[in-house]
């Protein structure tokens, strides 16, 4: 199974997407298909058998263009085989879908400037009783089919997309916001055709429209065309995120240093960077050390030091020393690499609350058509004299007042810029309902080590037992070194800064959340002993009453304290970690957006409320063992709260899977990036606050845009129609009505646009 997106061409309005996604679900081996109008892409899941020609072949029938994307990198960089030797200005500027893009921005751009300036002369010539020397200097019989040949270019040329759009949906038995426009200035233009016909063979007195027909069509495509320009602004967070990359490698061959574009580099290739310059790719720095900024992938604004051993990413920026690395991920497979599929991915998916303006969009043009055909019947035979032209201008009125587009920009626009926004603060968000859904969390469950605690515990005591003839670092250390616990790794580098010796160890055992246990070869002799918390004593029914003041007096302190055993108690060996600097003001602020707070850690009741109180929280469950933490995600879920857990994606991936939003916390190329609804890069957990603010906001600014989508064709097409001729003698001229719906669906994109600021 696979999942991809694909950049379409041609699509007008919210009808057009809808119309595309129905043709790729029909397409066999097709498990999904999103199209988002706002983005121009759609994200299809199918089966391995189904080809991206079948998916092209079937939006080719629907009268769309989609367009294959051949870089795994980015569905927007595409073409990459049909060059041989790419330069590394082709590699790093060619984007066909963006080229498409400006160049259909560009044609709108000239359209609407030849429209403006047509509009503007038939605008004067059809008001000859404001221009008096309009009738001295021509007849009215010449003046209609002056503006007549005006109108053409304008109808057939400027609104050519609304007639080919139009003419696409007829063909798939659909209608969309171009059938509306279309038939609206259609209409005008056909009545006032006949209308100078009429007057040059027979002297009739119906005035012309060509006037609608012309400033409509203008007006419209300039919509298109400032709609075009402010979702192009929308989606700058994957230009910005493609800016990063780095354009060439310096590679260490057999013939030297060779520079190559980093298409070219390879899994293993090792690669020199010098100061100043960019990492191209992630890798493990096997010589020399520097200080790296990865600001730009984690939003960490100090540079982070690194020596041999540690791993880079690509498209940081290397600020100090020159060093060698191991390319380990390539193309696809490099951590920006995947942040940006994921950001694609998410700016392309749905949201729930879009299902009902979807629905909405499929029935709209339909409706409005109705409408437009009652309203030209009910005036023609009640409307005021000429009633044949008043049926008409109303009409027409509600075919290009009402707009599918403003629905069925609304929620989109959103999603891709709360989504872009938070990729450029480190916040992966999945897809669309996870944002939504974060948005409604009311608890937050937060692990202690790794996001509250920088995970970095040291050993702070060592009580030897008095009648103990072992040195319990080095007994400890000699179990440990076989663990990947943190608490292990802790214990073992104290072992290390004393230069102990450390014993050979047999039919080692790690006890899950409890401790380890191993058969350890002290004096040629294989001796069992026990290292962990409590619980492991309680179960090995180990006496520790003898030692209890000790043992409370350290975790008091908010220290973790591990008992070294045989049949009895050797000795006590304390750890702490420290408090990441914003785990205080991260708590408080969730808490000051009315978010429940929890803390959940393996520790003992008393280290936990130690710490808890360090933190200013309360809310504790101590004494988790890692697979009971889904659990107790359970137990708030069943007290009816939107549950939010944040871990690191590894060890608490059951508990992150339960949970309403999973939010997996790491640095760098640390974090499984997968492992999450929402993905939190830096490492810091302010960030959790900032995601779920960011939802909020996202979700507030969806409501807004929805809101006045509809209130918009609620009020307005009623009006256009002549609802209020027979109260008040108001009634909507095409022209404004024209107006209004070219700024409905540009101020829903600018509303949404509000997002960035924040």
């Amino acid at each position: 199974m696979q999942k991809q997106s694909f950049p379409i061409q041609g699509m007008h309005c919210a009808s057009c997407a809808l119309t595309i996604e129905k043709a790729l679900k029909k397409v066999v081996g097709v498990k999904s298909a999103n199209v988002n109008f706002a983005s121009e892409k759609a994200t299809v899941e199918y089966e391995d058998t189904v080809t991206a020609d079948a998916l092209k072949q079937a939006v080719a029938a629907t009268g769309y263009k989609l367009l294959p994307s051949h870089d795994g990198v980015s569905a927007e960089r595409v073409h990459g085989e049909h060059r041989m030797e790419p330069t590394v200005k082709e590699t790093a500027e060619h984007d066909h879908h963006r080229m498409l893009k400006e160049a259909e921005i560009k044609a709108l751009r000239k359209k609407f400037t030849a429209g403006a300036a047509l509009s503007l002369f038939v605008v004067i010539l059809s008001l000859p009783d404001y221009f008096p020397f309009i009738g001295e200097v021509m007849s009215t019989p010449l003046r209609f089919f002056i503006l007549m040949l005006l109108t053409v270019p304008i109808e057939f040329w400027v609104g050519a997309q609304f007639w080919r759009g139009g003419l696409l949906a007829a063909k798939n038995f659909t209608a969309n916001m171009d059938t509306l426009v279309a038939l609206g200035t259609g209409a005008a233009f056909v009545f006032s055709t006949f209308v100078t016909i009429s007057k040059i063979t027979q002297g009739t007195r119906l005035d012309v429209y060509f006037d609608v027909a012309a400033v409509v069509t203008t007006l419209v495509l300039m919509g298109k065309y400032l709609e075009a320009k402010a979702k192009g602004s929308a989606s700058e967070a994957i230009k910005k995120l493609l800016k990063l990359q780095a354009k060439t490698a310096r590679v260490i061959r057999e013939m030297g240093e060779v520079d190559i574009p980093i298409e070219q580099v390879l899994v293993n290739d090792i690669v020199l960077v010098r100061p100043g310059e960019k990492i191209p790719v992630d890798g493990v720095i096997t010589e020399g050390a520097s200080a790296i900024d990865e600001s730009m992938v984690t939003g960490e604004s100090l540079p982070v030091d690194k020596e041999i051993g540690d791993a880079v990413i690509g498209a940081t920026i290397n600020k100090t020393g020159a060093f060698k690395f191991k390319a380990t991920k390539v193309g696809k497979e490099t951590f920006l690499a995947q942040i940006i599929k994921m950001v694609e991915e998410a700016q392309g998916s749905k949201a729930p609350i879009q299902r009902l303006a979807d629905q909405i969009t499929g029935y709209f043009v339909p409706v409005v058509l109705i409408i437009a055909v009652l309203s030209f019947i009910i005036w023609m035979i009640w409307g005021p004299a000429p009633s044949l032209t008043f049926a008409l201008v109303n009409a027409v009125a509600v075919l290009v007042v009402a707009c599918p587009c403003a629905l069925g920009l609304a929620t989109p626009t959103a999603i891709m810029v709360g989504t872009g926004k938070g990729a450029e603060q480190g916040i992966i968000i999945r897809d669309a309902e996870a944002l939504e859904t974060a948005s409604k969390i009311n608890a937050v469950i937060l692990d202690k080590t790794g996001t509250l605690t920088k995970g970095e515990p040291t050993v702070t005591d060592a009580v030897q037992i008095q009648d103990s003839r072992f040195n319990i670092i080095q007994l400890a250390a000699s179990l440990e070194k076989l663990s990947e616990h943190p608490l292990a790794k802790a214990v073992v580098q104290k072992a290390r800064e004393e230069n102990l010796k450390l014993f050979e160890v047999k039919n080692f055992q790690a006890i899950v959340g409890k401790g380890v246990e191993g058969e350890v070869n002290v004096e040629n002799q294989l001796q069992k002993f026990y290292f962990g918390n409590r619980a492991l004593m309680e179960d090995l029914k180990i006496n520790l009453e003898p030692h209890e003041t000790v043992l409370q007096a350290l975790e008091n302190k908010g220290r973790t304290a591990m008992i070294l055993a045989s049949h009895k108690p050797l000795g006590i060996i304390a750890v702490a970690d420290t408090l990441k600097e914003n785990a205080i003001k991260a708590v408080q602020f969730l808490k000051n957006l009315g978010v429940e707070v929890w803390m959940i850690t393996g520790d003992n009741e008393r280290t936990a409320q130690a710490i808890g109180k360090e933190l200013g929280l309360t809310n504790i469950m101590a004494r988790v063992l890692p697979q009971e933490k889904s659990a107790k995600v359970k137990e708030l879920q069943a007290q009816g709260k939107k549950v939010a857990m944040v871990g690191d994606g590894i060890n608490d991936a059951p508990a992150l899977t339960q949970a309403d939003v999973g939010i997996a916390i790491g640095t760098g190329t640390d974090i499984a990036i997968e492992s999450g609804d929402i993905t939190l890069v830096s490492g810091d957990p302010l960030e959790v606050y900032e995601a779920i603010k960011l939802s909020r906001r996202t979700l507030r600014n969806i409501k807004q845009n929805l809101f006045w989508a509809s209130i918009y064709n609620i009020v307005l097409i009623p009006v256009a129609a002549g609802i209020l001729w027979p109260f008040w003698r108001i009634s909507l001229n095409p022209i404004l009505a024209g107006a209004a719906m070219a700024f409905s669906s540009v101020s829903v994109v600018l509303n949404s646009l509000r997002l960035k600021r924040g």
